[in-house]
């Protein structure tokens, strides 16, 4: 296990969960489903069973520093920030190089700070079995989510039923990656039973990945080695500050697992949401009257179903007439939008700030 490590990424801003997650306090620092626990601390409990509490890396936006520390227990040294973000490549790269350094028969999980898993023990053993895969072979590994529905809002794996993993079960190469199709797609895939939902969870050795990097992604891949030295010293925020800003904002899967020939995908149901939106929000907690879910404080509604609501607690709240809404109420904001339009609330978001 000493060799296992895990890179948690929480750099986003969760702005489709405005108002109450916020560029300051972002929602993986939040405790959205009311369980006790914020998503990031979710998140960083899980990996405490794949590796040492040592070898778990959370990169984070300069600004969330503290938020991290204050939220996990955490050595300051194993907080990376980035100075401006850049989608996940460069990212990755930086939490890749730093553990290289410290371990090159490193093997390493990547995984986003948000995500929820409701079956921790199938969870689990697909991290374990794609550890000791990613161990025996120059393998780039995703995890596929076995699609009960289907979804627009979610990117697509299709797996090469013909290339199935010797000794690996449910490990296939992968065929294709498709981006957010529409409606017609999505049922499709669905019904094909060849397509799985890319969870964005990665499994490779850091060398694996390395290479990937060299061979799609070098100018990354180069500025870190020019800097390998400095990683870990004190010149090393200096290095980062200076070389980040140069770099492309592209994400792994465009840079790299769209175009390697060594991607793998071990097919999964581990109870997983990427909890995007308010809607996938909804889906997760139970509904009371009228398929309403209620996630803070308290709604008098009638003749209204179907709809998710926080407000603030003490306040009184009347709903009448709504079907299908989310209904978000803070302090000093309010947002009322469909649920099927709340993919269009980062853009509405621009427009009014």
């Amino acid at each position: 296990m000493k060799d296992n490590y895990a890179i948690i990424m929480a750099g986003g801003i969760g702005s489709r969960f405005w108002p109450l997650s916020t560029s300051t306090r972002p929602k993986q620092f939040l405790d959205i489903l009311g369980t006790g626990e914020t998503l990031i601390q979710q998140t960083f409990n899980r990996f405490r069973s794949v590796c040492p509490v040592d070898n778990i890396l959370v990169i984070t936006n300069e600004e969330h520093r503290e938020l991290v520390k204050e939220q996990l227990d955490i050595r300051e040294e194993r907080i990376l920030t980035e100075p401006v973000r850049k989608n996940t490549a460069p990212c990755i790269a930086y939490g890749t190089f730093k553990i290289l350094k410290e371990n090159e028969k490193a093997t390493i999980v990547v995984s986003p700070a948000d995500h929820i898993i409701r079956r921790r023990e199938v969870f689990d053993e697909v991290i374990s079995s794609g550890l000791s895969f990613a161990r025996s072979a120059d393998s780039l590994v995703t995890i596929g989510i076995q699609p009960d529905r289907p979804e627009t809002g979610y990117g697509y794996i299709r797996i090469n039923r013909q290339a199935p993993v010797e000794q690996f079960a449910h490990f296939y190469k992968v065929k294709s990656f498709t981006e957010k199709p529409d409606l017609r797609k999505a049922r499709r895939f669905l019904k094909s039973g060849d397509y799985f939902w890319n969870s964005g969870i990665f499994i490779w050795s850091a060398k694996s990945v390395l290479k990937a990097f060299d061979q799609h992604l070098p100018e990354v891949s180069q500025a870190f080695k020019c800097h390998f030295s400095a990683l870990g010293t004190t010149e090393e925020a200096e290095v980062i500050n200076r070389i980040y800003p140069a770099f492309d904002a592209v994400s792994i899967d465009y840079g790299i697992m769209e175009k390697a020939g060594n991607v793998y995908v071990v097919t999964a149901d581990p109870g997983w949401s990427d909890l995007g939106t308010w809607g996938s929000l909804y889906d997760q907690l139970s509904a009371g009257a009228g398929d309403n879910v209620t996630v803070r404080g308290r709604a008098h509604t009638f003749e209204s179903s179907g709809n998710l609501i926080s407000v603030t607690d003490g306040k009184k709240v009347l709903i009448q007439g709504l079907q299908d809404y989310v209904v978000v109420e803070t302090e000093d904001a309010l947002l009322i939008v469909r649920k099927q339009d709340e993919q269009n609330i980062k853009k509405y978001l621009e427009k009014m700030l």
